[in-house]
């Protein structure tokens, strides 16, 4: 048995705040091993990155999620209860509720209303001066998410909404005022969840047999029960919220075509270089640095011992960048797609492994199509201009985010080719 290396600070919190989305990358490089121990939030903790590591981390033999996310994480991204959270044959029933609303139907549905919220978006942004497109882009999928889930939503209620669902996504890794806005939102946002699911339930608010609002609310657990108001107000906005999250994709694509304008031209014409582009946005783009689990019970990996109730972080950031499987990783290079290997575990933005069954997110197909329109629409039916603003993007910042959400002006469309 070897040691597993250890990170020589006695507590590393304040490291990973300084540090953010390469923390792990860091050390792992300095250690020249795939792993290290250390203490994080006062846990000992330890820390995986490469392709044979995720393969190992979504083994759900050797794992399990429960208990494993940090409290600051449930209370903020997750919520408590929800299918993120849960194991075995749990997991596998409430993941198929996922899996039905999101399958090739439901996406092509979820993406038409979006590109509908799209072309009114822009009508508005033409001769309106200057647009915050983060802002803007979060309040079209909003738009889109809640007529897709047959979610009643307002035009009053959109900006409240928009900014509930975006709060969540934003204050999940923050700290001090940050943190507690997320809090807040959490609350406020599961509150209108468990409003529309009892008004569901109580045949007082219409819904489409098949919505996932309608879905959400007739799930029954395996034995029998329906879930809890607030644990089926979690689920709901767990296909909400990704939802919104995928306008920060949207961003750092405009940010990459600002870049590369040389892009523009080839995305006019080619389909496929859309997809590649928009998996190489999401390839160095990660919403957040790492996943979590515990450790099922001891076992030993690559000659190294992995003891019961250890959480473990998997770095996904830095495996999306492994050197020996994405050369030159920090590059930007779409092309890079025209070879893939298609690996389940190479390419984890939004998890690894097989979505069904395992803790990959059912909503990265919906990702990918969201932000392939998305550039259809910045390259294909608008022209902009970028002025100039801050669009420094601060990796410790967990998520990270140009610090200006990206301010584009002179919005026309273009004439069809």
């Amino acid at each position: 048995m070897r040691p597993i290396p250890r990170d020589p600070a006695p507590e590393s919190s304040a490291s990973l705040l300084r540090e953010g989305y390469g923390f792990i990358r860091n050390r792992c490089q300095q250690l020249q091993a795939p792993l290290f121990q250390t203490r994080l939030l006062m846990q000992d903790t330890i820390c995986l990155s490469g392709e044979e590591a995720a393969r190992l981390f979504y083994d759900d033999r050797r794992f399990q999620r429960a208990g494993a996310a940090p409290r600051m994480l449930r209370k903020t991204l997750l919520g408590e209860g929800g299918v993120q959270t849960l194991d075995g044959p749990e997991h596998h029933h409430r993941k198929q509720l996922f899996m039905s609303l999101l399958g090739e139907s439901g996406v092509a549905e979820l993406v038409a209303l979006a590109r509908r919220e799209w072309s009114s978006a822009v009508g508005r942004w033409i001769g309106d001066g200057q647009v915050q497109l983060h802002h803007e882009v979060q309040a079209i999928l909003t738009r889109a998410v809640c007529a897709w889930a047959g979610v009643p939503l307002p035009e009053d209620e959109v900006e409240t909404r928009r900014d509930q669902l975006a709060t969540l996504i934003d204050g999940a890794g923050g700290i001090g005022a940050r943190h507690w806005r997320a809090r807040w939102a959490r609350k406020a946002a599961e509150g209108w969840g468990i409003e529309l699911i009892e008004r569901v339930r109580a045949g007082t608010l219409p819904v489409a047999e098949g919505r996932a609002l309608a879905a959400v609310a007739q799930y029954r657990n395996l034995d029998g029960s329906l879930l809890e108001p607030r644990v089926a107000a979690v689920e709901l906005l767990n296909l909400l919220r990704p939802t919104v999250a995928v306008s920060r994709f949207v961003i750092y694509a405009a940010l990459e075509l600002r870049a590369h304008p040389e892009w523009h031209e080839r995305l006019r014409e080619d389909d496929q270089a859309l997809e590649s582009f928009a998996q190489e946005v999401r390839r160095l783009y990660a919403f957040f640095p790492f996943m979590a689990a515990r450790v099922r019970e001891d076992f030993e990996w690559q000659g190294y011992h992995f003891p019961k109730g250890t959480r473990v972080l998997l770095d996904l950031f830095g495996t999306n960048r492994e050197p020996t499987r994405w050369p030159a990783p920090d590059i930007f290079d779409p092309q890079r797609f025209e070879r893939w290997n298609g690996s389940a575990f190479n390419f984890i933005t939004q998890g690894g492994g097989e979505p069904h069954r395992g803790h990959r997110c059912p909503g990265e197909p919906l990702a990918i199509a969201l932000l392939v329109d998305a550039l259809r629409v910045l390259t294909r039916e608008i022209r902009y201009r970028v002025p100039e603003q801050d669009l420094g993007v601060d990796m410790a910042r967990m998520p990270a985010q140009p610090e200006s959400g990206l301010l584009i002006e002179a919005v026309e469309r273009l004439t069809a080719r």
